[in-house]
Formats: C-alpha cells, sequence, structure tokens
C-alpha cells in the first residue's frame, strides 16, 4: 500500500520481495511465483518491463499510444490482458464498501484491516450465513 499521492509502481520490488515470503512451503522454498504481471498503460515503463522479465514474470501491459510499439523487448498479451477484468470488477466491488471507498482510516494497518473486513464479509453473503 502507498501513499495517496504516490504511484503504485514505486511499491513493485517490495511487493516482489514479499511475494517470496509469503508463498513458501514448510522448508521455506518458494512454492508459486507469478508467470504474468498485468497493468494498465500507467504502468508501462521500461524498468518495470526489465524487472520483471529478470524475475521471470512476463509483463502484460499495454504501449502507450505514443511509443514505438515495435521497439519494445515485450510483445503484448491481449487475452491474458482481458483476465484484468476480474480485478477490475473486484475493486468496484470494493468501491461500494463506503469506508473503505473513503479511506476514513488514517493508517495503512487499520485501513488494510477493513479491506479484510470487507472481503470477509462479501463470502458470508456469498454463503448465506
Amino acid at each position: 500500500m502507498t501513499a495517496g499521492q504516490a504511484h503504485e509502481s514505486t511499491a513493485l520490488l517490495s511487493l516482489l520481495q514479499g511475494a517470496d515470503a509469503v508463498i513458501v512451503d514448510g522448508a521455506e522454498e518458494p512454492i508459486a511465483w507469478p508467470l504474468a504481471l498485468a497493468g494498465d498503460k500507467g504502468y508501462r515503463a521500461e524498468w518495470i518491463d526489465e524487472t520483471l522479465l529478470a524475475t521471470g514474470i512476463a509483463p502484460v501491459i499495454p504501449s502507450k499510444s505514443n511509443e514505438d510499439r515495435d521497439a519494445r523487448a515485450v510483445e503484448f498479451d491481449r487475452e491474458k490482458y482481458r483476465d484484468r477484468n476480474i480485478i477490475e470488477r473486484l475493486i468496484g466491488w470494493l468501491k461500494e464498501c463506503r469506508r473503505v471507498l473513503t479511506r476514513f482510516e488514517k493508517t495503512a494497518q487499520n485501513y488494510g484491516g477493513f479491506i479484510k473486513m470487507a472481503f470477509v464479509e462479501r463470502y458470508f453473503r456469498i454463503m448465506g450465513i
């Protein structure tokens, strides 16, 4: 989670480092690693492509309209990009949760807690509990 005025791409390196720590087996060996990472044109930067490729992750980020698509080292996978709608719908649903949308909480820890509570509430509603 980043500050409101900071772009989320600034947290990419810490996100990738944290992914290893979270998804491990009993012997502390990574058991899962993303094959691809999707983002919109706001995440299109050469350093992001290079970082993802160096870690074995395929960037699924469309080129900006003002850049040469042929000069880019990565070919854009339109089919994988369309799967982003799952996350977009989840974010849309989270925006329906007023407290999450307006971010009344001042600390990232408290804000993250309300996001978790929203997921639990959604799960209970779906399960009919």
